[in-house]
């Protein structure tokens, strides 16, 4: 019963986005008092389902961000395949995202990191930081304008190295700051 309450929650929140209030609860779970769903809740909160926040309101916890982790699939030469049920999930959030109050998410526009599997439309998964090593895939502020490139550092000196032939790299005239590292690339096909 309470993958039934879970997955009318995950599915108000998908719609929503946002977690249903306790009146909203009792519609969803067909109850007749708030109780009830204070109930419910008290369980999913014990079954580390969802969460409160520091004003008592429902949050959800990592239930939102799993997917099943079903096994392993050859990408080399084909071979017999058996589903393999491990009743494992993988939290999206947890595989993703290391500082989650530092990182957010912007859209690619352009196509100067084509060449590091990055194109125009893949969102990226950016962890805010002023800090980085050669070779990095940053997101920088060249001479007052943002962009995303690899960072290069040889000696003193520091540039943005595209990854597209048809880029030259970026040099800055005045001011080069690191603003974030990119840390994952995600495409919807």
């Amino acid at each position: 019963m309470q993958n039934d309450y879970k997955d009318k929650l995950n599915s108000f929140y998908s719609k929503n986005k946002r977690m249903p209030t306790y009146t909203e609860m009792m519609k969803l779970f067909s109850f007749k008092s708030k109780n009830a769903v204070a109930r419910v809740v008290d369980k999913m909160i014990e079954a580390g389902l969802v969460a409160k926040d520091h004003l008592g309101r429902l949050i959800p916890d990592k239930f939102l961000n799993e997917v099943v982790m079903l096994g392993s699939v050859k990408a080399g030469f084909p071979s017999d395949v058996e589903e393999q049920t491990f009743n494992d999930t993988v939290n999206l959030d947890d595989f993703l995202i290391e500082k989650k109050d530092s990182t957010y998410m912007l859209e690619v526009d352009g196509d100067s990191m084509i060449d590091a599997h990055i194109k125009n439309g893949d969102m990226v998964l950016a962890e805010r930081t002023n800090k980085a090593k050669d070779g990095d895939i940053v997101i920088a502020e060249v001479d007052g304008e943002f962009t995303m490139k690899y960072f290069k550092q040889k000696g003193d000196k520091v540039w943005l190295e595209p990854a597209n032939k048809n880029f030259k790299p970026i040099y800055p005239k005045y001011d080069l700051k690191v603003t974030a590292i990119v840390k994952a690339v995600i495409r919807k096909y």
